[in-house]
């Protein structure tokens, strides 16, 4: 059905399946980028700061159904790797359901809980209401965002990267073609955009349904799933919910240096929503290649193979990193054309590329972190990435950010907190991953699973 990661050759296998979901990372991501492109062009910068500040609480609000992909990611990998594929069908059913389950809840939550959430974060009152109004409208897109992330999780573990870049293509294209016209072309305002969004989610998420059911008998989608395997949920949830706390934990880590961001003035939220997006374009890759870290070794550990794990995880590391290094000084490069692209004030521009500068030439840190954390999960080892990332990502970094601002009210401060607790993070998980292969350690480990 795709990929076997247990035979051939590492690094090739590797390389084509990573290349798709690199692709359909880009796609997915270009819903956003797309969005964020129109309102700054169209709409103006205030518009533009509107989407920014809701970009965070939208991605803290999925962030526990991630982690809940990854767990899916991870349980369907052990299973192929152990050849028992009968369970496959009871597992993409449970997962739909959940699914659709946790994206009515994360809908709810959001609409109702926007004014509050955005009034908390100190978006100034100047975008409030359009910013009030944007994040309503894209809440109708949880469902679909969530069901589709989780089902493209399971595709993951089966080697298949293909079909959900197709998916996300036709989505991106149909997002790209109706933001024009609504925006540009017939003039409306920023709910339009959202309400693309919701448009572009769905079509994604019907044809991965679509695909599901089409799947050979024994494993196939049901119209209507009647399966949710308490087992099987069980075991996401071990994987998932490290994943998830982690993922949510980090973002209202952001959030609260969004706040902090938002006192700069909407000058700095603008400069920091279209970084966030050029970022975009080093961290998709990894991300792409985190995923299939993922895949490789959950394949691989389910067939008892621990050698090839360890060569697939280098090769991940050391193709990773130079690709990262060629693509971030392609960008210091080109930084101010590229920054002209989410706008077209001069002050935002200069804010965006003083904060590349900082950030970019230590990228490759992600590449370690991604990668070894997804090494991790693989072998089912979810709890001790989490604790290392959160004591990284929330405690020192905003630690740190309280410092550096108590002396240097600056947005090179708050940049200055990324690159600094990559590196703290790194060393930590690499330290931790040579304990895991230790000949000492595995004793240890077998009384304690959890850690």
């Amino acid at each position: 059905m795709g990929t076997d990661f247990t035979q051939g050759k590492i690094g090739k296998n590797l390389f084509f399946f990573t290349l798709p979901l690199l692709l359909s990372s880009l796609i997915q991501q270009l819903y956003g980028t797309v969005n964020l492109i129109i309102v700054g062009k169209f709409l103006g910068t205030k518009s533009c700061a509107a989407v920014g500040a809701s970009d965070l609480i939208i991605t803290c609000l999925i962030g526990f159904f991630y982690g809940m992909a990854v767990g899916a990611n991870v349980v369907a990998a052990h299973l192929i790797g152990e050849n028992a594929q009968g369970k496959l069908k009871k597992l993409i059913e449970t997962v739909v359901i959940l699914g659709f389950v946790g994206g009515i809840i994360l809908m709810l939550i959001g609409f109702f809980l926007a004014p509050t959430i955005l009034t908390f974060m100190g978006t100034p009152d100047s975008i409030l209401t359009i910013a009030v109004r944007y994040l309503r409208i894209y809440m109708l897109s949880m469902v679909p965002i969530v069901v589709y992330n989780l089902g493209s999780g399971i595709l993951r573990a089966m080697g298949d990267g293909k079909y959900p870049m197709y998916f996300q293509l036709a989505g991106g294209l149909f997002n790209v073609g109706a933001g024009l016209l609504l925006v540009g072309v017939l003039n409306m305002g920023i709910e339009a955009v959202a309400f693309v969004t919701f448009l572009s989610q769905s079509l994604a998420l019907f044809l991965l349904l679509r695909h599901f059911h089409h799947f050979p008998s024994s494993v196939s989608l049901a119209l209507i799933p009647k399966y949710f395997e308490k087992a099987l949920f069980r075991k996401i949830l071990q994987i998932g919910i490290p994943a998830g706390v982690q993922s949510i934990l980090i973002t209202l880590s952001n959030i609260l240096i969004q706040v902090k961001i938002n006192g700069f003035g909407v000058d700095a939220i603008a400069a920091f929503a279209g970084y966030f997006k050029i970022e975009m374009i080093l961290y998709l890759p990894i991300l792409a290649l985190g995923q299939g870290v993922v895949s490789f070794v959950g394949q691989n550990y389910g067939a008892g193979q621990i050698g090839r794990i360890k060569k697939g995880v280098l090769l991940s590391m050391v193709f990773g990193t130079l690709e990262t290094l060629v693509l971030s000084g392609v960008l210091l490069i080109g930084g101010e054309y590229v920054f002209g692209l989410f706008s077209s004030n001069e002050k935002v521009i200069a804010m965006g590329i003083e904060v590349m500068t900082i950030t970019f030439p230590f990228y490759f840190l992600y590449v370690i972190l991604e990668c070894v954390s997804g090494e991790l999960r693989g072998i089912a080892r979810a709890f001790a990435p989490m604790v290392i990332t959160l004591v990284s990502f929330c405690l020192i970094r905003i630690s740190l950010l309280m410092w550096f601002l108590s002396f240097s009210h600056k947005l090179t401060s708050v940049a200055a907190t990324y690159p600094l607790t990559w590196f703290l993070a790194a060393v930590a998980l690499i330290i931790y991953r040579r304990l895991i292969y230790s000949p000492r350690i595995p004793k240890l480990l077998q009384k304690n699973p959890q850690l």
